[in-house]
């Protein structure tokens, strides 16, 4: 929807709407039931592509058995996504920086996240972003022409999401939703 745009820092943003229909989810042997969507609405930031996805414009598991109920699904999810909301947590993303040592902690907890046992997972947020994804988040804190630390080594929240979502774009379809409305949680 190019007509709603917003800027975060120098990065236009401009609202998006998509969906997703995901045949790996469907066993195509059993008799008809409601068919699977994801669905989303957020922002797309302009510089990069990256997508930026909140808890209220998406959703994982839309079921619909017409194309009536897959309408009024949409409706009802754009309906409730607050634009507001999302943009002044994003804007406030930009006004909170973190030191390069801040950040090694981040992407160092990441990455031990998986050798946790259950118990200590079960208490935290779930980390769909994988070990690959944390590499190259570490790899772009230093070489991103658009979201790497500043000359001071310090990098803003805002750019900490952005390396989070730009990370998150080498993820296959059937998890990259997720994953990119995790990113929002991260941060």
């Amino acid at each position: 929807m190019p007509s709603i745009t917003s800027n975060i820092g120098e990065n236009g943003l401009e609202l998006t709407i998509s969906g997703v229909r995901a045949y790996n989810q469907e066993n195509l042997y059993s008799k008809k039931s409601p068919e699977k969507f994801k669905f989303f609405i957020g922002f797309q930031n302009k510089v990069c592509c990256n997508l930026c996805i909140s808890t209220d414009g998406f959703s994982s598991d839309m079921k619909a058995e017409s194309v009536d109920d897959l309408n009024s699904n949409i409706i009802e999810l754009v309906e409730s996504y607050n634009i507001d909301q999302q943009l002044t947590y994003m804007t406030q993303l930009e006004k909170q920086r973190i030191s390069e040592s801040q950040f090694a902690k981040l992407i160092g907890r990441a990455k031990l996240f998986q050798y946790l046992t259950k118990v200590e997972k079960g208490k935290l947020l779930e980390l769909l972003l994988r070990d690959s994804h944390f590499n190259i988040i570490a790899k772009d804190f230093y070489e991103d022409e658009s979201f790497c630390r500043n000359k001071d080594g310090d990098i803003s929240m805002w750019n900490v999401y952005n390396l989070f979502t730009g990370a998150n774009k080498s993820s296959y379809i059937d998890t990259f939703l997720e994953r990119n409305e995790e990113c929002l949680h991260i941060c």
